[in-house]
């Protein structure tokens, strides 16, 4: 069994008189240690598939197993514990707690953890490292560039050491040096760390740095490798 599989994925909403479908029998295999990404414009059905993934959502049909783990079958309280054991979210925006330091955001998901304020110190402190921003842990987010922000965002996701990365348009605020510097350090963290990576992006350009990439129109998946590659 691949490390994820979605098999006959449909997930609806009710808007007002309307039924939105954005995804519709979707079946999907990552390996461990992948760099998927999937393009399509707004409104497709990307952040919805993301959400199932970090079980912060429920499809109204079919599967969705994360290593192993049904996570649809889950029990409500134990969701939390393990989508902070198992999943780091990346967003478009930062989302920093802008009263606290870099320090103490990448600090902040360790506190659902029985851990000691030293155990603490030594993750934020690796994690902010492998950013490169170990000489920025006392800078509020308005001293960083949004560049730094966004890697301040992903050593928040990656502190509890989680073997899965699910990023949100993590480029879509950058401008191009930035952003290729946050997909750089997506990519090494699967290669140096053996993360699964898991990205959506409206962007072909960002593309380019997964290892497997696909379409999502219309709630259905398509193959686009050779596109991508042109």
């Amino acid at each position: 069994m691949s490390y994820i599989e979605l098999r006959g994925v449909t997930k609806r909403y009710t808007k007002g008189e309307h039924v939105v479908t954005p995804l519709e029998d979707v079946s999907l295999s990552i390996e461990q240690g992948d760099f998927f990404v999937l393009l399509g414009p707004s409104g497709s059905g990307k952040t919805t598939l993301l959400n199932l993934l970090a079980a912060i959502d429920r499809p109204d049909s079919g599967s969705v197993t994360v290593g192993g783990i049904d996570v649809i079958s889950l029990a409500r309280g134990k969701l939390a514990p393990w989508r902070a054991e198992h999943v780091g979210y990346i967003f478009q925006q930062a989302n920093l707690v802008p009263v606290l330091t870099a320090y103490e955001n990448v600090e902040l998901p360790l506190w659902l953890f029985p851990l000691s304020r030293a155990e603490r110190h030594v993750r934020v402190s690796l994690a902010l490292e492998a950013v490169g921003l170990g000489d920025r842990a006392r800078h509020l987010p308005r001293q960083l560039s949004g560049g730094q922000e966004q890697r301040v965002a992903i050593a928040r996701a990656i502190v509890a050491d989680p073997p899965l990365l699910v990023a949100d348009e993590p480029t879509g605020n950058l401008d191009h040096e930035s952003a290729q510097g946050v997909l750089t350090l997506l990519s090494r963290l699967r290669t140096e760390r053996g993360k699964t990576i898991v990205m959506v992006t409206h962007d072909p350009r960002a593309a380019q740095f997964g290892t497997h990439r696909m379409r999502l129109d219309k709630g259905r998946l398509h193959a686009i490798e050779a596109e991508v590659a042109s």
